[in-house]
């Protein structure tokens, strides 16, 4: 808010402070005005440079150090004496120092003010263009998830469509295992019945055999005794594969 003629107080002119004036302060012939703190650091140094134009003070009463709320005494006996042209000059130019002061104050808030109108229309520039960026972005991503949906529903279809032909494939699996396992047990059955049955002949033929080996045949070569008997005899053995004993 711009400061008028009427406030009671002045701002500090140092850059960066900018704080409200009270007790002591420094002024300047340039018309210029600092707290305390500022002008004792910036003018104890020589030569003396304003902090706000950086103009040379070099004059004995080029800075001032005053008091902002002077007693009664003080503003009693300042002015006494002087003729009234001189009053009204010292009163003049002390307004002049206020008015250059208010319309300082303005100036800078002016500034301030239209800095951050730039400020604020660069950002609003900033944020538009960072809608839009991210209208796009989200038309993009809806796009994307529209295809994504219908790839979703697509691999469903196809899942739902092999899920039908393997439990296809289980049914048949299935069917083909109990008929699998039937023939075989149909096999298993026939084969133990053959097994069975082939062992049975075998048995009555080794019976057989052992009740021939236990029964002795009657053969020539027992049949006589005596001098055709023995010819005999050895006849039966020739026959039979042996040798000779002349």
């Amino acid at each position: 808010m711009a400061m008028s003629v009427c406030d009671d107080t002045l701002l500090c002119n140092f850059p960066k402070c900018r704080t409200k004036l009270s007790g002591f302060a420094w002024v300047t012939a340039c018309s210029h005005i600092f707290c305390d703190q500022h002008g004792s650091g910036e003018f104890s140094r020589s030569p003396a440079i304003c902090p706000a134009c950086s103009s040379a003070l070099s004059g004995k009463l080029d800075i001032v150090r005053t008091e902002l709320s002077p007693s009664e005494e003080y503003k009693a006996m300042v002015l006494a004496g002087l003729r009234p042209d001189v009053v009204l000059d010292i009163s003049t130019r002390a307004l002049a120092f206020w008015s250059y002061q208010v319309h300082q104050e303005r100036m800078y808030q002016e500034y301030s003010l239209s800095r951050a109108d730039t400020q604020l229309k660069q950002m609003e520039k900033m944020l538009t263009q960072q809608n839009q960026s991210r209208e796009l972005e989200l038309t993009a991503m809806k796009g994307e998830i529209a295809s994504l949906k219908k790839v979703t529903e697509e691999y469903k279809r196809k899942y739902s469509e092999v899920s039908e032909r393997l439990m296809e494939r289980n049914r048949q699996y299935k069917k083909l295992q109990g008929l699998y396992d039937s023939l075989r047990l149909r096999n298993m059955v026939v084969g133990e019945g053959e097994r069975r049955t082939s062992q049975q002949p075998r048995h009555q033929d080794n019976n057989a055999g052992v009740s021939r080996q236990a029964t002795p045949q009657k053969s020539s070569v027992f049949l006589s005794f005596g001098p055709a008997g023995d010819s005999r005899f050895f006849s039966g053995l020739e026959a039979d594969g042996a040798e000779p004993f002349f």
